[in-house]
């Protein structure tokens, strides 16, 4: 048996018999003789031999991780994101002192041998036997691409990193083969372009162009002689030789390169003496990457765009598929994103909560006719940093795309759902119910889309306000957002009906099940997110037809390919009379009803507010012929808290409502959009109306409404409530629809 050395390696003369083994069989290659695929040299390991004969085509033409460019809808950048911070740039744009100098450092005749240098590993024998171990290695700069081929395609796994760069005769072997294949097939220019272009020089950069712009913040095709003797250096161990970190030790082995350059006549032993007299100078610019480094807080919509390439089957049948294109990068993603939209958005949701409140705002708008989502505004900026209140949950979305895990009840948001189904149904919108403040009905008299009964219990419900009870039309009952008038309009119009008109405008739950088929739908039991709020309200916008939401107008490939991206699918809803009539009662929300300080003076507008059970939650959906918008304010984290005697933005609010906050900001967020954009009208149609109270008590009720706007109207959906009809009475939380009010489904919604 061989005599190992003390510390269990190889002896002296053991080492010197492997490096002749080995130069032995680069012989053998380099004349062509064929390689035994099984013997003593072990060469029949899984992964050594297969495949012996072909190259694989990612060594020709290696996929390398590149940046990708995230824009809006004019082409501005939103953000760069990557795993790999590299930029591939052909050979002519590189420095000829970079292509020199790696050269000179890593494989001084490189353009004299061919895929293995039979000298160069004969001296680097020599040498490993005089020092007693390994202390040169005699890899040329073709192997070296190889290897990095192999470990970039490993990625980020560390079992295939581990199985690329693994010290076998196996891998060694078979990366000699792929080696000369390449020499073969490439060339020398093209292989010491591909080797610049794949090799890691620290500090995240991959490739010298990124290597360059860290480093130096210029252009690899700029590098002088000793920023390339630098970068150049770096190569052999990026960590050792790290010029921010270490500038003496970095300095030695720029110095190293010089020399080395001088040597091969690279450049004069006068230009090296003065480069190396020149203190290494640099201009660190620090990678930006990911979402964090969106502009006008559009973090969260940059991550919509991530997540859609990572969820949808447009970009590959399979998670690890998707997974792949979007780590390979080098795509350029044009987005739908409207940049002034963005700016106003986000501006409207930092205006009225702060980024620290105890509550959080999203805003989300969609272009009606097209789906396209215009702008995600979020009072939370984005981030990880939770001592800045930043947060990586987007809530404008499904728990799929990065929302909530459920999304947010919507209030009396709703009801124009009911609304709808009830005119497809042939019901005027004349059509009158009276009723007290509060009611009882049977979940029985309810028929599912299974056509049995919704339940056997009594469904209790009640009005924001006790005063409000009497005789409403259709008009009236949004306008003034009346409970009683809604669960009786959906009982006629029909439960299964009102469910199925929600599905058609795009309504789903944020968890993605199925919507329950409980009468308390039509009060915003269910949950739902602001984007398909918007969505859906984009329906009545575009007189009747539903768009699916895009966010991606078209991707290009590193090549500059085209990609498939999803489109949008757009169906008929509900007929454009319908709609045209929703628009025309929901003007009367915005004009006259629980959304005035929402409304917009300049052009046709309509919305709904909604509060629901215990002021939890709080929305303003509204809309122009041109732009959707949907605002959410609530409890962001862990148990959800009402929104009583609280301070958000500054403010103090005795009950939030969808009027008083979620409207203003609606307000802010349509205005900055559509500043000096066109204003077109809502097709005008007709709309009955039914009688409702007599003239005495409509006088009254005028009365009150005209007085109470001489006060203070911020806390409450009811035009010049003060919070309180009953002066000295303090309410009691299930008057304005708590846990009493909603029935088994959850469900009492304010307006």
């Amino acid at each position: 048996m061989p005599k190992k050395r003390s510390g269990g390696g190889l002896t002296t003369t053991q080492q010197a018999a492997k490096f002749v083994g080995v130069a032995a069989l680069s012989g053998a290659v380099l004349a062509g003789i064929a390689l035994p695929a099984a013997g003593a040299l072990g060469l029949a390991a899984k992964g050594t031999v297969e495949g012996f004969d072909e190259i694989p085509s990612n060594l020709k033409t290696p996929p390398l991780s590149q940046r990708t460019t995230i824009q809006d809808r004019d082409g501005g950048t939103i953000a760069t994101v990557y795993s790999r911070d590299r930029t591939v740039v052909p050979l002519k744009d590189i420095s000829p002192y970079m292509q020199d100098a790696i050269i000179a450092i890593e494989d001084s005749r490189f353009y004299e041998h061919g895929a293995v240098d039979l000298k160069g590993i004969l001296r680097a024998m020599n040498r490993n036997v005089q020092a007693g171990g390994t202390a040169q290695g005699a890899s040329t700069l073709t192997q070296q691409y190889v290897k990095n081929v192999f470990v970039e395609e490993a990625g980020d796994d560390p079992e295939k990193v581990a199985e690329a760069t693994q010290q076998t005769l196996g891998r060694k072997v078979r990366e000699l083969k792929y080696a000369i294949q390449v020499e073969e097939e490439l060339g020398k220019k093209k292989i010491l372009e591909n080797y610049l272009n794949i090799t890691f020089f620290g500090q995240q950069a991959y490739g010298v162009e990124a290597a360059s712009q860290r480093y130096f913040s210029k252009h690899a095709k700029d590098l002088k002689v000793e920023e390339a003797a630098l970068l150049a250096g770096i190569v052999q161990s990026p960590s050792r030789y790290d010029p921010v970190n270490d500038t003496e030790e970095a300095t030695k082995r720029r110095n190293t390169v010089l020399a080395r350059m001088a040597a091969v006549k690279s450049i004069t032993q006068a230009e090296a003496d003065k480069a190396m007299e020149t203190p290494i100078k640099l201009k660190v610019s620090r990678p930006k990457n990911g979402c964090i480094t969106a502009v006008s807080g559009s973090g969260f919509f940059c991550d919509y765009v991530r997540k859609t390439i990572l969820t949808d089957p447009a970009f590959g049948k399979t998670d690890e598929e998707r997974a792949k294109l979007w780590n390979l990068g080098g795509l350029t993603i044009r987005t739908t994103l409207d940049p002034r939209a963005q700016k106003a958005a986000n501006e409207a949701a930092t205006a009225r909560v702060y980024k620290d409140d105890k509550f959080a705002a999203s805003v989300v708008q969609v272009q009606p006719g097209s789906g396209k989502i215009l702008s995600m505004g979020q009072s939370r900026p984005y981030g990880l940093d939770q001592k800045q209140n930043e947060t990586v949950l987007n809530l404008a979305v499904s728990n799929k795309m990065g929302g909530s895990t459920y999304g947010f009840q919507v209030g009396s948001t709703f009801k124009p759902f009911t609304a709808a189904a009830a005119l497809e149904k042939g019901i005027s919108p004349a059509t009158t119910f009276s009723s007290d403040w509060k009611m009882t009905l049977q979940e029985k008299d309810f028929r599912n889309c299974s056509g049995s009964p919704a339940g056997y219990a009594p469904w209790q419900l009640q009005n924001e306000l006790e005063s409000e009870k009497g005789t409403w039309d259709m008009t009236s009952a949004l306008g003034k957002s009346i409970n009683t008038y809604f669960a009786m309009l959906e009982q006629k119009a029909g439960l299964c009906e009102t469910v199925e008109m929600a599905k058609k405008v795009g309504y789903e739950r944020g968890d993605g099940k199925k919507i329950v088929e409980n009468p308390s739908i039509t009060l915003g039991s269910e949950v739902s997110t602001p984007l398909s709020m918007a969505n859906a309200y984009a329906a009545f916008a575009n007189r009747g037809t539903y768009c699916t939401p895009i966010a991606i107008e078209s991707i290009k490939d590193p090549q500059g390919k085209k990609l498939d991206v999803p489109k949008t699918s757009c169906s008929r809803a509900m007929s454009e009379r319908t709609a045209d009539t929703i628009n025309q009662m929901l003007k009367g929300v915005v004009e006259d009803g629980t959304g005035t300080q929402a409304g917009l003076s300049d052009r046709d507008n309509a919305g709904k507010t909604g509060t629901t059970n215990d002021r939890k939650d709080a929305w303003f959906v509204g809309y122009t012929p041109n732009l959707s918008t949907a605002v959410w304010v609530g409890d962001d984290i862990g148990e959800k808290s009402s929104m009583f005697n609280v301070t958000i933005g500054g403010r103090v609010y005795d009950k939030v409502c969808g009027g008083c906050l979620p409207g203003p900001i609606w307000r802010i967020a349509m205005t900055g959009a559509l500043d000096a954009s066109e204003t077109p009208g809502f097709n005008t149609v007709p709309v009955p109306r039914g009688k409702e109270k007599d003239d005495k008590d409509k006088d009254k009720e005028k009365g009150d409404r005209d007085r109470g706007r001489d006060r203070d109207r911020g806390d409450d959906d009811k035009p010049g409530d003060d919070g309180n009809r009953f002066p000295g009475i303090e309410l009691p939380e299930g008057v304005i629809g708590g846990p009493g009010g909603g029935g088994r489904g959850g469900g009492n919604e304010g307006p």
